[in-house]
Parts: C-alpha cells; sequence; structure tokens
C-alpha cells in the first residue's frame, strides 16, 4: 500500500496544525516532493546519517522526525557537516524528510500529554496556553435553519470550551433584505424588500479551523449570500500550549518520585534542586527545554517540574518553590515516536510504520 507524502503529513498536521510551531522552528516537510508516494514511514527523534541509511535499507520512502534536521539557516548545501551530509543522502536515494517539533510539543495531546500519561498524571492541564490563537464566529440565519447549520459549524470543530462542545449563544431578530434581479433567494420575492426571522448564532473557534467551519458553514447555510462575522479574539486558549501539569494518583516522597522518572525515562542521573523533604503530588512537565515555563510551574503550585536542558542558574530559580528536575531532553522526548505512530496507525490502519532502532541521543552517561 503506497500513499502520497502528503496525505501522510495532513494525517499529522489535522492532530498538530502547523499554527501551532513556534515563530523559531521549522516543521512540516523539509527535504522531498510531497507528491510522491511511499509504501512505509520511519520515526526517529533526530534525523542522523544512520537513520538515512535504516531507511535505504528498510525502503522507506520518509522520514519523519521530532527535531527538525534544517533547524538553523544555510546557505549551501555541501558535506561539511551531518545537516548537510543527512540531507544529501535523503535527496540521493529520494527520501523526504518531515518534522513534527513545537506544533506537536504544543498541541494538547502530543508530547506533554503522552510523558505526563507515562508519569502516571491525572487531571491533566497546559501549563502555558496559547493566547492569540482563538476567533468568534458570529453567522445569521434564517430560524428553520438554524439547527442545521449550528451543527454543522459544531461537526467542523467550533464550539469547544475547555471540556464542553456544542458551545453557542443565540439570539432571535429581524433580518432585511431585497433580492436582486439575477438572485435566486431562498425566502422572498425578487426585487421585493423582505423581513425574515433569523437567528445570530455566535460560537469560537480555533483559528486553524477557520477554513474549515467557513466551509461547512457555508454548505449548510441555505442563503446564495451568507452574512457573518469572524473576530479575532485575545483569550487564552487551553485547546492548546506549553507544557502540562497533573497530579499522581498517590502523594509520594521526593526520592520515590525522582526514582519513578529514572525508571520510566530510562535515565542513570537526574540533575535537581536542593530537595524540600515535601510529598510531590502536583506534577509540571515539559520534554525538552522547559525551564523558560518554571514560572508557570510555581503559579500552578506544583511540586516538582520536571524537564530539560535547565541551566546551573535556572535551578536557583526553583527558590524553594517547588523541586526541579533536569531529566534531559531526549529522555523527556522519547515518546514522541510511539506516539506519532498511534496517530499514523489509528487513521491509516494499513500503512507500514516504523519506528527508528538507530539510538540518536547525543548524551551519554559515565559513571566511575
Amino acid at each position: 500500500m503506497k500513499i502520497k507524502i502528503i496525505d501522510i503529513l495532513n494525517v499529522l498536521y489535522d492532530f498538530a496544525p502547523l499554527s501551532l510551531q513556534e515563530s523559531y522552528d521549522n516543521c512540516g516537510l523539509i527535504v522531498g516532493d510531497e507528491q510522491l508516494e511511499t509504501g512505509k514511514v520511519l520515526l526517529c527523534i533526530d534525523v542522523t546519517e544512520e537513520v538515512i541509511q535504516e531507511a535505504i535499507k528498510k525502503e522507506c520512502g520518509l522520514v519523519i522526525s521530532h527535531h527538525p534536521l534544517i533547524f538553523k539557516g544555510i546557505k549551501q548545501i555541501v558535506p561539511r557537516g551531518h545537516v548537510e551530509r543527512t540531507a544529501i543522502m535523503a535527496i540521493r536515494n529520494n527520501i523526504a524528510i518531515a518534522a513534527m517539533h513545537t506544533n506537536l510539543d504544543n498541541c494538547i495531546s502530543g508530547v506533554n500529554k503522552r510523558l505526563a500519561d507515562r508519569l502516571g498524571l491525572k487531571h491533566h492541564q497546559v501549563l502555558q496556553s496559547v493566547e492569540g490563537a482563538l476567533k468568534k464566529l458570529v453567522v445569521f440565519c434564517p430560524e428553520a435553519k438554524a439547527n442545521e447549520v449550528r451543527n454543522a459549524i459544531f461537526e467542523a470543530g467550533a464550539g469547544q470550551i475547555g471540556n464542553y462542545d456544542s458551545c453557542s449563544f443565540n439570539l432571535s431578530g429581524t433580518g432585511t433584505f431585497k433580492a436582486g434581479s439575477d438572485t435566486n433567494p431562498f425566502v422572498g420575492n425578487i426585487e421585493q424588500f423582505h423581513q425574515e426571522l433569523e437567528i445570530r448564532i455566535e460560537t469560537i473557534l480555533p483559528s486553524y479551523l477557520t477554513h474549515r467551519v467557513i466551509n461547512a458553514m457555508l454548505k449548510a447555510h441555505p442563503y446564495e449570500e451568507v452574512a457573518y462575522d469572524l473576530y479575532p479574539l485575545d483569550n487564552a486558549w487551553n485547546g492548546a500550549g506549553a507544557g502540562m501539569v497533573g497530579v499522581l494518583p498517590q502523594p509520594l516522597s521526593e526520592n520515590d518520585f525522582l526514582k519513578v522518572a529514572s525508571e520510566v525515562l530510562q535515565i542513570p542521573v537526574l540533575r535537581h534542586s536542593p530537595l524540600r523533604n515535601k510529598k510531590i503530588e502536583k506534577v509540571a512537565v515539559c520534554g525538552g527545554s522547559g525551564a523558560f515555563l518554571l514560572p508557570m510551574a510555581k503559579n500552578a503550585n506544583a511540586d516538582v517540574f520536571l524537564t530539560a536542558d535547565i541551566k546551573y542558574h535556572d535551578f536557583f530559580e526553583a527558590d524553594g518553590a517547588l523541586l526541579m528536575v533536569d531529566a534531559g531532553h531526549f529522555e523527556t522526548e522519547q515518546f514522541t515516536k510511539e506516539l506519532i505512530a498511534d496517530i499514523l496507525r489509528e487513521k491509516i490502519p494499513n500503512f507500514a510504520v516504523l519506528i527508528s532502532e538507530v539510538n540518536t541521543n547525543a548524551v551519554g552517561y559515565y559513571f566511575k
């Protein structure tokens, strides 16, 4: 079974839209032709020459990584560094490379949700919500068709507020119009002033769903010319954002929590701020470099904040408010491969999804 690369990637974009990626990032297709077909995809955290060699051996036409192969700007594709050599090898062997990075980090069911699940956390919430990513839709339609239009809007993804769906506000009023000579009005007569009892429907939607929701609304709406408004909102959106916070099924001592984290993440060394000798119940996490979220973890009253790439002086910022734990960049993101595999296998059940056997962790640990 062969599928176009773009169709494979669209499955992932539906789950974690590219609009959720950070401005500095480089998600999506990085190398290759999206219109080519492939029968296999290989998943990894980092794209290296060894991973491309594995893709060649296993006849995978697409490699999907978490970290983008090309992250910083490059001006020449010559075999001087590992990035350029890897890209050249992929191009020579007609292998496409794509990345699902901060869009998957910021997705509510993405990297941090999977990390939280592995640590056994319950009642997850986003640690830092995305702002400016919501819109309000207002549409006017005849009363008899209001339910049909409203349901179409909801089915397209609008009307979600937290754990509530189908959210809208509805107000009755009178709409007026006069149909021109070249129209085919749903109600009223041509060249005659008409008044119609209409419903004003207001609802909320993520910006990335705008086209889908509008198209669904227009398809369901009976009018030739549909009157609607879109308003940008500054509201924080809890449906996406950085990091995650949840609670353990039962409190643990700090040492027991560190032991669990070490075993789950398979990391032999954990760096942490001074122990507070307090129970751990509420846990904040961020896969990869998440020290910037420390203030949010404090505001959430977390007992511990587990992330990676914490600098020496960052540990001072914990300031006794919580336990700060550096559990390794690769280690806190290692489950991303399984996450992407689960998404693809659910949506494309008969397609070959392979997880790379190459260990791309660039950090080793020495024990005396």
